[in-house]
């Protein structure tokens, strides 16, 4: 049986002292917590937040005292807690089409009576489970994305509970949620990360935790899953040291409440015992439920205790914090048909220095790519704006651009430089063509992905102090680029619409015609890392439920 990963609790303890994802004190993150020789405990139940989604469906057609009700029961989060300088957000076309992102987040928060459900004693709160569900334009289609719990990500500077703020920097992207140790967690700071690493405006951010997951599946009496192989307390609790009593037996069943807990934080027992093959079996379960709901409607015997049970367990953004607010998000929902809702999993592979994971580049960057331009993981067109008929108009005739600078040969020092390289425009692939640019010219450089803004018009060189001579070599090959001190780490490259313009790749500034659905660049075409793994929600419920060999 494999030995259980390093997970959120490392970073629960160090954020419970104020010493979350680069805190303002520069503790280092959860990796260094585990080279400390954190104790193994007993690990710790997991929630889908994509219910959260489905159920607000059907709080459609509530009215009078439960409307009030359900407004006492809503949680927000502190609006002043979400970065300033965000993506641009998506404008709606003509006919009024306009796709909404909406970050899905599973808590295990041992406030209240969580901890009855969730096993162990660590206070504060982890999110083992993290959606970026993309409600394309047409409102006909979604996806899905699964984000692994520990990749590493620059997490940016996140407020604390005592208003103050992290410095930001490298960590596990649960770690995220970590930040400032409090038992509700820190949602604004993951849907500040999420926007930085993938240059998407999230619109809304939805929390739910342990009670309200077992009572939403009790709501609806239960949902349908299925596993290749039973499961025992041994694999639910690897610390128990023995195989145990029978949890869930092999093959298709009904599971509610506790039971449908530990279906999905089960990660052992089954294939080679990672957080993959359990996002896998969460897609599955998401896919099961929401499927359910749809066939079932909008009945008020189904609706009441459903809606009352989903807006007691949330925590959502300023943007969604009464009843009718989330009842217009949920009619938004209501004509996405089952099969084109997909489920997919970032690109990613692990990583070689330990047993963390990195998003596999460009494969990941397409993905975000594909999201803003509004286009399906099938290449559908789902911008809700069709081509004109008979062709369109003459473009407007284009100035000529300054041409970009060959790569010089370079020398060899230039080897040791390492560049990371950021998209500071909307324009799709320029980071990676930056990239292309400097290994032309012998540098170590690499794309990072999008940049926290998509405003930049001039391309930007960070250093740190002792890189200054480095980042000279650098600009060289950009030029007009601005040079400017950092306090972080090597040398970054933010590159801007002077040099999109220079590659022939648009000037089109954030919050124009370019960044409305419609009007979107297409994207090109997914990876097959992406699109052999996606499910849909209308697919068998035993089918891409593991991964990996053992167990």
């Amino acid at each position: 049986m494999p030995a259980p990963r390093s997970g959120g609790r490392a970073e629960a303890r160090r954020a419970a002292q104020g010493k979350g994802a680069g805190a303002a004190d520069g503790t280092s993150g959860g990796r260094a917590a585990a080279r400390r020789g954190a104790k193994p405990k007993k690990n710790v139940k997991k929630v889908v937040a994509w219910s959260a989604a489905g159920v607000l469906v059907l709080i459609a057609g509530t009215g009078g005292a439960i409307y009030y009700k359900l407004n006492a029961n809503i949680k927000s989060f502190d609006a002043d807690a979400i970065a300033t300088d965000r993506p641009p957000e998506a404008q709606a076309d003509a006919d009024g089409n306009k796709p909404v992102n909406v970050l899905l987040i599973g808590s295990d928060s041992r406030g209240g009576n969580n901890s009855d459900l969730g096993g162990g004693e660590d206070g504060g709160a982890r999110s083992d489970t993290t959606i970026l569900l993309h409600v394309y334009a047409d409102h006909k289609h979604a996806v899905g994305i699964s984000i692994p719990r520990n990749t590493i990500v620059p997490i940016p500077s996140c407020k604390l509970p005592n208003g103050k703020w992290t410095k930001g920097g490298n960590d596990l992207f649960n770690a995220a949620f970590s930040v400032g140790g409090s038992d509700g967690g820190n949602p604004a700071c993951t849907q500040n990360t999420v926007e930085k690493v993938t240059g998407i405006r999230v619109d809304h951010t939805i929390v739910v935790d342990f009670n309200g997951f077992a009572a939403m599946t009790k709501a609806v009496n239960g949902v349908d899953v299925c596993l290749p192989k039973p499961i025992y307390e041994g694999d639910i609790n690897p610390n128990l040291h023995k195989k145990g009593n029978l949890v869930l037996p092999q093959g298709k069943q009904t599971v509610e409440g506790q039971q449908a807990l530990d279906y999905v934080r089960l990660r052992h027992g089954i294939g080679d015992g990672s957080d993959i093959g359990r996002m896998k079996r969460q897609q599955a379960f998401m896919s099961s439920l929401a499927t359910k709901m749809k066939k079932e409607g909008m009945s008020p015997t189904n609706l009441l205790p459903l809606a009352d049970a989903a807006t007691k367990s949330l925590t959502v953004d300023p943007g969604l914090d009464s009843a009718d607010k989330l009842l217009s998000f949920g009619l938004s929902l209501k004509n996405i048909d089952m099969h084109d809702l997909k489920f997919v999993t970032a690109p990613w592979r692990y990583r070689t220095q330990d047993a963390n994971i990195d998003l596999v580049q460009p494969d990941a960057n397409k993905l975000w790519e594909t999201l803003r331009a509004d286009q399906t993981i099938d290449g559908q067109n789902a911008t809700g704006q069709q081509p004109d008929a008979g062709g369109s108009p003459s473009a407007a005739p284009q100035q000529a651009a300054p041409s970009t600078p060959a790569a010089p040969a370079g020398d060899a020092s230039n080897a040791s430089i390492k560049v990371a390289v950021y998209n500071g425009t909307v324009a799709n692939g320029l980071a990676g063509k930056a990239t292309d640019l400097l290994k032309g010219a012998k540098f170590a450089a690499s794309t990072a992905g999008q940049a926290a803004s998509t405003r930049y018009k001039t391309t930007t060189i960070e250093y740190s102090t002792s890189q200054k001579a480095n980042a000279e070599k650098v600009a060289a090959l950009f030029p007009g680029a601005s040079l400017e001190p950092s306090s972080a780490r090597g040398i970054s490259v933010i590159v801007g619409q002077d040099f999109a313009a220079a590659n022939g790749m648009g000037t089109t500034t954030a919050g124009t015609a370019s960044t409305t659905p419609g009007a979107q660049t297409p994207a090109a075409p997914l990876p097959t890392t992406v699109t052999n793994d996606a499910r849909s929600a209308d697919d068998d419920i035993c089918a891409n439920t593991t991964y990996g060999s053992g167990g």
